[in-house]
């Protein structure tokens, strides 16, 4: 019988014909649930997913599972008694949506309680939302001020300009330490907010938050995703805070620079009004 966990909270739920997560020896009949959803907080588009093993209490369990969005690995757990059985939430591949399908995959890879090999697996295919996450075209725009914004380790260098939807003329560049990032024109998600707690101005503008992903080149590379925040508290300009995670797309856990959300040690992050793209 195969054991189905419940995902609260899911909204979307699209689960196809489940293959079997099975240890040869072991009564372990299992697979894999996932869906899609919006969060609303980073305006990325998020894949829930779960685990599942139909094997009662530990005998048998499997000690590792991959879990692979189109057949990269992105987290790697273990089942977990007495249900056998986890889950987790991951953001949407870069460049897969919005509309885009994502294959999840939970892969057996060490041996099973009673000896058997692993290397089983069951997936499922998931449609992520129509809509752009968080999307909101023509609210306003970021602008970084002067040619230097250092955030931790991090130097935002040759300002930065990008605007509340997933259109033309945004730029960003990070340098550190003698590497390099440099966000494309396009962004993969974006989305905008006004945090009431939040004093903005000078000049008025329709947002205080920006959180962002883009795709670019590390060191000359393509191949690379950044997500970032920039907040602006207002002038001068010295409350201002902004984040920066860059990883290879294809290897999430190779990580290049996280810098936490903190307040910047320099320059000036700038919310405005939207004006004509380039």
């Amino acid at each position: 019988m195969v054991r189905r966990l419940k995902f609260l909270g899911l909204t979307m739920m699209l689960t196809l014909a489940i293959q079997a997560l099975t240890a040869t020896n072991a009564s372990a009949n299992g697979g894999v649930t996932a869906d899609a959803v919006c969060d609303t907080a980073t305006g990325l588009a998020m894949i829930n997913y779960a685990a599942f093993s139909g094997i009662e209490g530990v005998a048998g369990s499997n000690p590792t599972v991959n879990i692979l969005f189109n057949s990269v690995v992105v987290d790697t757990q273990a089942f977990v008694a007495p249900a056998n059985s986890f889950s987790g939430s991951k953001p949407a591949p870069a460049g897969s949506g919005p509309g885009g399908q994502v294959t999840v995959t939970g892969q057996a890879v060490g041996a099973w309680g009673d000896g058997a090999p692993g290397g089983q697996s069951a997936s499922v295919i998931v449609t992520l939302p129509a809509e752009p996450c968080g999307s909101q075209p023509g609210l306003g725009r970021f602008t970084g001020g002067g040619s230097q914004i250092r955030v931790g380790e991090a130097r935002v260098t040759r300002g930065l300009t990008i605007h509340c939807d997933l259109l033309l003329s945004n730029n960003l560049e990070v340098n550190w330490g003698g590497d390099k990032f440099h966000m494309l024109e396009h962004l993969t998600t974006v989305a905008c907010t006004d945090d009431p707690n939040i004093t903005q101005a000078p000049p008025a503008a329709p947002l205080d938050t920006l959180i962002g992903t883009g795709s670019g080149r590390y060191n000359n590379v393509l191949g690379y995703t950044i997500h970032f925040t920039i907040r602006d508290y207002g002038e001068p300009g010295s409350s201002d805070q902004m984040s920066i995670l860059i990883f290879e797309t294809a290897n999430p856990g190779n990580v290049v620079l996280n810098v936490p959300l903190q307040v910047i040690s320099g320059g000036n992050l700038q919310a405005h009004y939207d004006q004509p793209h380039k």
